[in-house]
């Protein structure tokens, strides 16, 4: 029988910053916005508990999760599980964070417009109280 290694589709990239993700995340880009395109494109890498801070998207996200598991939530919400094959739309201006599991990293590709020249408004972070109350779900 022969061992199958999990290679990950896209390089980890550049680590993104710490004021916009708690943990350590990556963004490799894919696409960024220009005459044809009002969106970029990303494969962002989250390691184990890494996650966005609460943000909005002035015209909606789109996640395709490739590796992995983690959690999706919309403010006032249950978080919900997410997991390599899923794909999460996300409506404008829908106060939301991302990220990986406590046991597992999460890979997404992230498609993000842009209305104007703003593709997303940061908030505050996720707390840890916040999320380890998701985690233990």
């Amino acid at each position: 029988m022969i061992a199958q290694i999990n290679t990950p589709i896209f390089p980890r990239g550049e680590q993104l910053p710490k004021e916009w993700f708690t943990g350590n995340a990556f963004l490799y880009q894919l696409l960024t916005k220009d005459e044809n395109n009002e969106f970029s494109v990303g494969s962002v890498t989250f390691e184990l508990e890494a996650r966005t801070v609460w943000h909005t998207h002035p015209k909606g996200q789109v996640l395709i999760i490739t590796e992995g598991e983690g959690f999706y939530q919309e403010k006032g919400k249950p978080a919900k599980p997410i997991k390599k094959g899923d794909v999460v739309n996300i409506p404008e201006n829908t106060e939301h964070w991302h990220g990986a599991s406590a046991t597992s990293k999460m890979v997404h590709i992230a498609i993000t417009n842009y209305k104007n020249d703003v593709q997303v408004t940061w908030l505050q972070a996720v707390s840890n109280e916040e999320y380890s109350m998701v985690v233990k779900q």
